[in-house]
């Protein structure tokens, strides 16, 4: 048995990419190696219908600071205590961090490292984040045993920008919650959207509504789509600040404010709505790897998403590729996908085919062999 440390505060904390790798690596980790001991640290902690199975199940001990106000600093380096106390065997840090001074415990040490886009594109980032997230992320590229990077285009850029040696790096690609693998009744669909008050089909965009992710080309690809075959847009997202500005004063502009829909939509409801959607949107200028576009090819849709970072590995043979900055050609790839019933049929085969890799039994088994490996047993 292995007792293996986890730091679990994007996992009970964040509930968009990073927490939704960290919660589904650790349910399929513990369903498929139930032998070891699984410690979570985290330096608080929500309660909600995401996190309420690591509570409730005998498999995981959740661990936090004494006293709270000194979270932060017990996550970056005081925790490294509690590991030797609770004879921790491999920690690991899932998201671009460990703790400073892990390697002093003789503690074996992983990092997962989900993207560098404050490296490749810091103009998204204010400035002192910027130098915070990537001290962090070298520190841990030079002193964990191993790492995991989440896509080879991950992994090329550790190594371009961190001169890390192709060897002490493991690409293990990352899984979506089984949900979004399991069929919705018609009713249940039909209910959705009765619910959310959507049209009956429509387009989807799942994804923060932010400048990388580039919803503003999506509408401006509505805007060029002859009118008959101009679909609703559902928008899955939260944003704030100028682009959402850009984004509504665009909407506005251009007459199509009735015909794009936000909403905020309770987990259990996602699956249903990609599985009654026409195609799902996803043109991203940069991921580290992409997991919406899993859970559309799991739920049986064509998907549109960017030719560019990790995106075309994420979609595979099936995926309908775009340069991101060019509405013309989401435009394109909406009408060819409406207009063809045969070249849908072939992206939702293939999509459906190739997301089979992606199922958390081979992704666990991978991680844990990489575990013993790290560990020498």
């Amino acid at each position: 048995m292995l007792r293996i440390g986890y730091d679990a505060k994007r996992l009970f904390n964040n509930f968009t990419g990073l927490g939704n790798y960290s919660r589904t690596l650790l349910a399929n980790l513990a369903e498929y190696d139930p032998e070891n001991a699984y410690f979570l640290y985290t330096p608080r902690i929500t309660k909600n219908e995401e996190t309420h199975f690591f509570f409730n199940s005998a498999l995981f001990n959740v661990q936090r600071p004494r006293y709270k106000q000194l979270g932060t600093w017990w996550r970056s380096s005081g925790v490294n205590s509690d590991l030797v106390k609770h004879r921790i065997n491999l920690y690991h840090g899932l998201s671009n961090e460990i703790p400073f001074g892990i390697k002093k415990t003789g503690i074996k040490s992983l990092v997962t490292v989900h993207d560098l886009i404050f490296k490749r594109f810091p103009d998204y980032y204010p400035w002192l984040d910027r130098q915070l997230y990537d001290y962090k992320c070298q520190y841990a590229c030079q002193y964990a045993d191993h790492i995991v990077a989440i896509s080879e285009s991950t992994k090329r850029d550790i190594i371009e920008f961190y001169q890390v040696p192709p060897e002490k790096i493991t690409v293990i690609y990352q899984s979506c919650h089984e949900r979004y693998m399991q069929e919705k009744a018609q009713k249940t669909l039909d209910a959705l959207i009765r619910r959310y008050h959507l049209p009956e089909d429509y387009l989807l965009s799942v994804g923060s509504i932010t400048e990388r992710k580039n919803l503003l080309n999506i509408i401006k690809a509505m805007e060029i789509l002859p009118a008959t075959v101009r679909l609703p847009l559902v928008v899955v997202g939260k944003g704030s600040g100028r682009y959402l500005e850009q984004v509504n004063s665009y909407l506005g502009s251009s007459g199509l404010s009735d015909q794009v829909y936000f909403i905020d939509v309770l987990f259990e409801d996602l699956p249903a709505l990609y599985q009654n959607a026409s195609i799902f949107i996803y043109p991203s200028q940069f991921e580290g790897f992409g997991i919406p576009i899993l859970e559309a090819m799991f739920s049986e849709i064509p998907v549109i998403t960017s030719n560019v970072s990790s995106l075309p590995e994420a979609a595979g043979p099936g995926g309908y590729l775009v340069n991101p900055d060019s509405p013309e050609e989401i435009a394109l790839g909406i009408e060819r996908i409406l207009g063809d019933e045969t070249l849908r049929e072939q992206m939702v085969s293939k999509g459906l085919e190739y997301a089979q890799r992606f199922r958390g039994e081979p992704l666990s088994k991978q991680m844990l062999g990489l575990y013993r490996r790290v560990l020498g047993v």
